[in-house]
């Protein structure tokens, strides 16, 4: 955990009741070990959806569809969301969880690999929430940023690693080395990248939000 375990808890003691299905659709999915965005990040999200009020969502990482039906109850009765997943069993289990919750009819699942669909998108999106493979996101971002309108908002979750991030490249395990560049790289692409303005902040293990301020975004493709 980035943040004091006792402040955490007092944190999540605070929630009210969460939609029935939805909180058992989290249990079943903890107990498997698939993972599903943490509570702090389930109150953010509806928060920045209730702020921004997006109409079209594109999601990067469905897993088994917890997030995308946390944000479909979320949005406004006319709102889109857009998600992609390449594990056959997770599509298999998020389409029938989609199927199961009336929120589900406003979410278009696309199976297969980010990494080849998004540069095949068309379109705009409002607001786009990455919640995939994390050593990917910094490939990701070229496309990214060209499907998200202008005053749209990027949510990037899992970016400060439980603390990984802010320890020598040394002391980080050798097996997530990689993923540890990249997601500094991606962090530093955030902060730096011309038209883009992000605050990353400490919720659950970390979010960067970002807001694209003009159009026409400096980047180089990766």
């Amino acid at each position: 955990m980035i943040t004091d375990d006792r402040m955490t808890a007092f944190i999540r003691s605070l929630e009210g009741p969460e939609d029935p299905f939805l909180g058992q659709l989290e249990t079943d999915a903890r107990r498997a070990g698939v993972p599903v965005i943490r509570p702090e990040m389930k109150s953010f999200l509806r928060v920045l959806i209730a702020l921004h009020k997006p109409q079209r969502i594109l999601e990067v990482g469905t897993a088994v569809g917890f997030s995308a039906l946390l944000m479909a109850m979320a949005a406004s009765e006319d709102a889109r969301i857009v998600t992609i997943e390449r594990e056959e069993d997770r599509i298999l289990q998020a389409q029938k969880n989609f199927s199961m919750h009336p929120a589900g009819a406003k979410i278009e699942l696309l199976q297969g690999d980010a990494a080849d669909i998004l540069p095949g998108l068309s379109g705009s999106f409002d607001m786009i929430f990455m919640d995939a493979a994390k050593g990917q996101y910094i490939h990701f971002l070229p496309d990214i940023l060209r499907l998200l309108v202008q005053g749209g908002l990027l949510v990037s979750d899992n970016v400060l690693q439980e603390g990984d991030i802010i320890e020598s490249h040394y002391a980080v395990e050798r097996r997530n080395r990689t993923i540890y560049r990249r997601m500094r790289e991606y962090l530093y692409a955030l902060k730096n990248t011309e038209g883009l303005l992000t605050t990353i902040v400490p919720v659950a293990d970390g979010a960067a939000v970002s807001v694209k301020m003009r159009g026409h975004l400096e980047m180089e493709n990766r």
